[in-house]
């Protein structure tokens, strides 16, 4: 009898430490992200605020474009969180607050960032520029299941669900601009002889094969030269000077150093070769680089595009320029005319994660990503018609398709056909 009423006493008082521990998990959900429905929110994310990470270089040779990284995306915040914020599937409306981290391209650097991030509460990381530096950390990212995402490189690891379901890359993928250019050659009907220098890694390696793929079967077009550098290189007049040598017609330089660029636009002048120019979207910008390497002497400059160029006359009075130049000097510290494209990417970025948080009906990262996903045939702010954001294609990043334009001495219009 003893032992019964001891044995009950016992359950009786599992029991109801049973329920005070549910009773406390439950709170601990509510009060992590206030989801209403009981689910435990991701770090960085509360009922009023969600935190996004960026480690992008904002110093050293690259520190134009990264800067642009961070002012887009805080530009279209800025306002929206001046607005009052972005009204999320749940029902609640937060403010977006944005972290920014320094990694001079320097995949340590950025590694060092990410794990900070992790301690700083960060709920996702993204928008960053580089292929080395966010190549990284992101198997560190997908261990961790953080996201990462909408980030600056063309790298087509980024936007492979089945390898990397925690990521997804915004830019087109270089062997989508490599084709690009590629097929505008293969079509001119002319003999063309071409020269080739590219970035020592991925980045300069996506471009080439996608140049040469579309050069499959095309018996107007010989490559006559090909030379890489490195991404540390400080110059790389030899090998412009060995390429000069082949007598192309076409050059095609898959570059991404805004310095390099200049100095290869000059020294080619210098040397009397004047070829017709493809240069990737991340360094064709008017300001920045053309217009300092002289681009106006040679026959033709081309690159690919997504978003319209403010410098372009016929965007001057563009609804979405206007409203970006505004957004851009009020918040996101950026007074001038955007030297570099990176600046109108980073503000589609932020009208896509705003698509994305739209749509969130928990507060978690696992809920972010599958809404992320799922975004189809939006035509974000800045984009030019003909392109839009797909998130939903494996293996594609967020924006795939891109318009091949012409430097016309102050912006780019599109390239009908090539000569």
């Amino acid at each position: 009898m003893n032992v019964r009423k001891g044995t009950r006493g016992l359950l009786g008082a599992v029991a109801m430490a049973s329920v005070l521990a549910l009773s406390l998990t439950g709170c601990r959900g509510s009060a992590g992200g206030g989801s209403g429905g009981g689910t435990a929110a991701s770090p960085g994310i509360t009922d009023t605020s969600i935190t996004l990470g960026i480690t992008t270089p904002l110093s050293g040779a690259t520190a134009g474009p990264g800067t642009c990284t961070v002012a887009g995306v805080k530009a279209y915040f800025g306002a929206k969180n001046a607005e009052g914020g972005v009204k999320f599937g749940d029902g609640k409306t937060r403010k977006v607050d944005i972290k920014t981290y320094d990694d001079a391209y320097d995949p340590q650097k950025s590694l060092a960032n990410f794990q900070q991030m992790v301690s700083d509460n960060v709920f996702a990381e993204g928008v960053g520029l580089g292929t080395p530096t966010n190549r990284a950390f992101r198997e560190s990212a997908i261990s961790q299941k953080v996201p990462q995402v909408l980030v600056m490189t063309g790298d087509p690891l980024f936007s492979d669900q089945k390898q990397s379901p925690w990521q997804l890359g915004l830019v087109p993928a270089y062997q989508n601009e490599g084709e690009a250019f590629g097929k505008l050659v293969a079509s001119s009907g002319t003999q063309h002889k071409v020269a080739i220098l590219s970035q020592n890694d991925d980045y300069g390696k996506g471009y080439v094969a996608g140049f040469k793929n579309a050069l499959k079967g095309a018996s107007n077009v010989t490559i006559v030269g090909e030379q890489t550098y490195e991404a540390t290189d400080t110059s790389v007049d030899a090998q412009i000077t060995q390429l000069a040598a082949t007598g192309a017609d076409v050059f095609f330089n898959a570059m991404s150093i805004t310095p390099l660029t200049i100095a290869s636009l000059q020294k080619a002048q210098q040397i009397g070769w004047k070829p017709s120019w493809f240069l990737p979207s991340n360094t064709s910008s008017p300001s920045a680089i053309l217009q300092p390497g002289n681009a106006g002497a040679y026959p033709g400059i081309y690159s690919v595009a997504f978003s319209k160029t403010p410098q372009s006359p016929e965007f001057a009075k563009d609804d979405d320029v206007v409203k970006f130049l505004s957004d851009l000097k009020q918040y996101g510290s950026y007074p001038d005319m955007p030297a570099f494209p990176h600046c109108m990417w980073s503000y589609i970025a932020g009208a896509t994660l705003d698509q994305a948080f739209q749509k969130m009906t928990d507060p978690t990262r696992d809920a972010f990503m599958k809404s992320l996903r799922d975004i189809k045939g939006y035509s974000a702010p800045l984009m030019l018609k003909g392109t839009d954001v797909n998130t939903t294609v494996d293996g594609q990043p967020a924006i795939a398709k891109v318009l091949v334009q012409k430097y016309n001495g102050k912006g780019y219009a599109t390239a009908e056909k090539f000569g």
